[in-house]
């Protein structure tokens, strides 16, 4: 189904990234503004906005090779690929009413399931539901990305922009060609997600996706490049600072996760001194607005046994 055998350890991670001049993740519902909690004024950058990068990188890096091709993807209608699995599978099948349903055969089923996961790196990875009109089952994949939040509260600020060139002959008349817009950005903004990956999903048997330790390295590599290949003047400057990754030693994992999670601690820093996010004593310290205001420790003092820390 991959490169190498289904992974068999499960892992946590935690990964921060930051941005400077620009907007991570605006939200379509309030005018594209950057999404905030109301209730913190944090910065929140979608899960969905996350996979997505990581997405357009796997197919940057290895669109080329069998097994890596992308279901969620710019342009692609879903049920043309449905189809692919079905002739692929079973070619004796061509009337689209037969296609509704899986067959009843749980071998034939499950074939078709499994071809979608063998030819597609995000379905392997996230899971997918392929019962849309043209019917190839529904996989729960074994990646599990949280919603980012910053660190610390973030200020949008609402930019005004001027355009020389007009739309139309009317803007050119009534305004001289010039056209005012508006450009939401954050000054900076470091923000943290966490991500899991349960080792009994990327199995190979029935409910499995068969991601595999090379699909998980894939992973990684992403996570660790995704915002190299994502520039735009709306994203300002972005990349990922951190990756810290817990390996257990079995399937079923060693330790609770929101323990290790606990363990990787960012700091806020000025001048040689570093205090705690929040602390009273940063109150008059000047707004954070570069990586170096921060620093990230990860304690491995009393590890959990069977884990193992890796930082990239």
């Amino acid at each position: 189904m991959s490169e190498t055998s289904a992974l068999t350890q499960r892992h946590e991670f935690v990964l921060y990234f930051d941005v400077a001049n620009g907007n991570p993740n605006g939200d379509p519902d309030a005018g594209n503004l950057p999404r905030l909690d109301p209730e913190t004024n944090r910065g929140l950058v979608s899960d969905v906005a996350i996979k997505r990068k990581i997405r357009n990188y796997v197919a940057l890096a290895k669109g080329e090779v069998p097994g890596h091709e992308i279901y969620m993807r710019d342009g692609a209608t879903l049920n043309l690929e449905h189809k692919r699995a079905w002739q692929a599978v079973l070619p004796e099948v061509s009337k689209a009413e037969e296609m509704k349903k899986l067959p009843k055969e749980e071998a034939k089923s499950r074939a078709l399931t499994r071809w979608m996961c063998a030819n597609f790196w995000d379905i392997r990875a996230f899971g997918a539901v392929m019962t849309t009109g043209v019917n190839a089952g529904q996989v729960r994949g074994p990646v599990q990305i949280t919603f980012a939040n910053s660190v610390e509260p973030v200020m949008p600020l609402e930019i005004s922009i001027t355009r020389l060139a007009a739309t139309t002959e009317k803007d050119a008349e009534d305004k001289g060609g010039r056209t005012m817009g508006r450009k939401h950005i954050i000054p900076y903004g470091l923000y943290r997600a966490h991500g899991f990956v349960n080792a009994p999903l990327a199995s190979h048997d029935t409910k499995g996706t068969g991601f595999s330790e090379a699909d998980l390295e894939l992973l990684f590599e992403a996570l660790s490049n995704m915002f190299e290949h994502d520039r735009s003047a709306a994203r300002g400057e972005m990349a990922t600072r951190k990756l810290v990754v817990f390996r257990h030693a079995g399937a079923l994992g060693n330790a609770h996760a929101h323990e290790l999670f606990d363990r990787v601690k960012t700091w806020r820093q000025h001048k040689g001194s570093r205090q705690p996010i929040g602390d009273e004593a940063t109150d008059n310290w000047p707004a954070a607005r570069s990586f170096t205001d921060y620093a990230i420790t990860v304690d491995r003092e009393n590890l959990p046994a069977g884990i193992e820390v890796i930082e990239r």
